[in-house]
């Protein structure tokens, strides 16, 4: 990474459950955790506030994330009950949402691609969220790292 300001803002708060369905142990059962989200940022530059990014102007980001991780049911699109999940969510008893992978792994690439939607599109490449780590608990958290082509392209 060549020379860049950073900052980090943590989102956190948002009860959810899921299911590993492929996993051979425990993790297969219906858990869940109040997640959590930190995003890194960076600049070359600063903002005309001097900010790398202004949290306040996070708004939407902080909306998709209560969205699809605020006392939702996270499921597999492959899991083999989901139409149970489906029928589940018709009748009332849970807030569905259906992703490629519930794990915390690429539930911090999927954050990491939200953040960077937003960025490249209001500061046309000043700045770039280049780390998230998603967080189940105090003990356990994965994180998805790279710096977007996009911004790489402004060296």
């Amino acid at each position: 990474m060549s020379a860049a300001f950073t900052c980090s803002k943590t989102f956190s708060g948002y009860p959810c459950c899921h299911r590993q369905w492929r996993h051979p142990g425990h993790c297969r059962f219906v858990h869940g955790y109040s997640r959590s989200f930190t995003l890194w940022f960076q600049a070359r530059e600063l903002d005309v506030h001097g900010f790398v990014v202004d949290f306040s102007s996070l708004a939407a980001l902080q909306e998709h994330l209560a969205h699809q991780f605020d006392h939702t049911f996270l499921v597999n699109a492959d899991d083999p009950l989901l139409e149970q999940w489906q029928a589940l969510h018709e009748q009332g008893a849970l807030d569905l949402r259906v992703m490629d992978n519930v794990g915390m792994e690429a539930s911090a690439k999927l954050v990491w691609q939200w953040a960077n939607q937003l960025l490249e599109q209001r500061e046309g490449g000043r700045s770039c969220c280049w780390k998230v780590e998603a967080r189940e608990n105090e003990k356990n958290a994965a994180c998805f790292e790279t710096v977007p082509r996009w911004f790489k392209a402004q060296a």
